[in-house]
């Protein structure tokens, strides 16, 4: 969708085809039971510069749309983080000097660390797993259990052990690294698809263009004039769909076998989502509270961010164990630990759980990925697994299709 405005804003007039009913992909809408929820609980954070300007430009207010809240990171019990409102780079060497649940060697420690990485630009001379870059800085222990290994999974959603240092330091240069207002923690208070996909396609219709829905597209050919999808000759095409559908669609249609090659070899980490209902009268601490010794990771007040009071969304990334749980049992484990940081906790009324088992590619060192551009004229491809600085995130796909769209723009000829 952000690949569809931009088209729209250059003066193309996009056709979108999207085979399901709902926009939004792997972060879209779903209903259970009377229920909106979303297929998984993403956040935002303030470094998603890209994000915000398309949200901006299809006419949602970031500031109502979104819960922004300064850098807090809170494992209950054990572990508390919170910038202070003061100017980059002091409010980082602040908050975590100031840290509860470190010693005071360890928050040293770690500031030490951030300092090296901003010394050296945020870049390795070789890509390596994230331990090894933290061993060599005096970080395991404490500083990577309490601090570096719940943002590398909430970032780059790969176990710690092996993540991609590099995309890792990306992520910090962008944000912890940046501007104070790039680290704030930015909550929707809308369903995802309500957020920015649908926004989008009425910015798209008001241009001129369309969004067919329940409209698969099997195969694409090279015709005279461009690319033929469903009996229409386009000038251009991007293909904007998961990496694993990509290249069944590129096999399909005989084209890009190097590419195929690349995206068949991506492997992917899932995302695991259990929704509780509670009585209306249930909340967490914070709209946002890490849960460390357990199951699960994060935890999510839904009725916090503008939906039912008493939800609860309980949040488990990257493979592990819990794959192997039914999901009655997943709930049951998810509340039992819910009950020990919400005193007198009742049992909840309704429970589901959402398995995104493709739900980012696993960021891996050194790992080939697509560039936008494909070598056939008029093809592009976008998609959070393109080519980028950024992990499998919100904003890695906003700039993918971006960028797509900004390059069959500026082709030989505009796309119509």
């Amino acid at each position: 969708m952000a690949a569809a405005v931009t088209l729209a804003q250059g003066g193309a007039v996009p056709t979108v085809y999207e085979a399901a009913q709902t926009l939004g992909g792997r972060a879209r809408r779903t209903v259970l039971d009377g229920i909106t929820l979303d297929n998984g609980q993403h956040i935002l954070i303030g470094a998603y510069r890209e994000t915000l300007r398309v949200l901006g430009e299809i006419g949602i207010d970031p500031d109502v749309a979104l819960l922004r809240m300064p850098l807090a990171l809170e494992i209950a019990g054990r572990f508390r983080l919170r910038a202070p409102r003061l100017p980059a780079p002091l409010h980082v060497a602040a908050g975590l000097l100031c840290a509860r649940g470190l010693a005071f060697a360890d928050r040293l420690k770690i500031v030490r660390f951030m300092r090296a990485m901003r010394a050296c630009g945020y870049r390795l001379a070789e890509d390596v797993p994230i331990p090894e870059l933290l061993a060599a800085h005096r970080q395991l222990g404490a500083p990577t259990e309490l601090l570096w290994e719940p943002l590398c999974v909430a970032a780059l959603n790969t176990p710690l052990a092996a993540a991609s240092a590099q995309v890792f330091l990306n992520v910090l240069r962008d944000s912890l690294g940046a501007d104070r207002a790039a680290s704030d923690l930015l909550l929707p208070r809308t369903d995802l698809s309500a957020l920015l996909p649908e926004p989008a396609a009425r910015h798209v219709e008001a241009h001129g263009g369309c969004v067919l829905f329940g409209r698969r597209v099997d195969a694409l050919s090279p015709a005279a004039d461009g690319l033929e999808i469903g009996g229409e000759t386009y000038s251009a095409a991007i293909l904007a769909c998961a990496p694993q559908h990509a290249a069944r669609l590129l096999e399909a249609s005989g084209l890009l076998p190097e590419t195929r090659t690349i995206l068949q070899r991506l492997t992917f980490e899932p995302i695991y989502t259990c929704y509780l209902q509670y009585a209306a009268n249930v909340a967490l601490p914070h709209p946002m509270l890490g849960l460390g010794e357990g199951l699960l990771q994060w935890a999510f007040d839904r009725g916090a961010l503008g939906g039912p009071r008493g939800l609860i969304a309980a949040v488990v990334s990257a493979r592990g164990e819990h794959e192997e749980l039914l999901h009655g049992a997943f709930a049951e484990t998810a509340h039992r630990e819910l009950a020990r940081v919400v005193p007198n906790l009742p049992a909840p009324t309704w429970s589901r759980v959402i398995a995104e088992r493709r739900a980012t590619f696993s960021c891996v060192p050194r790992l080939t990925r697509p560039d936008n551009a494909t070598g056939v004229a008029g093809l592009f491809l976008a998609g959070d697994y393109t080519a980028s600085d950024y992990p499998a995130t919100l904003e890695g796909a906003v700039r993918s299709g971006v960028a797509a769209a900004r390059l069959a723009l500026a082709g030989p000829h505009a796309p119509t």
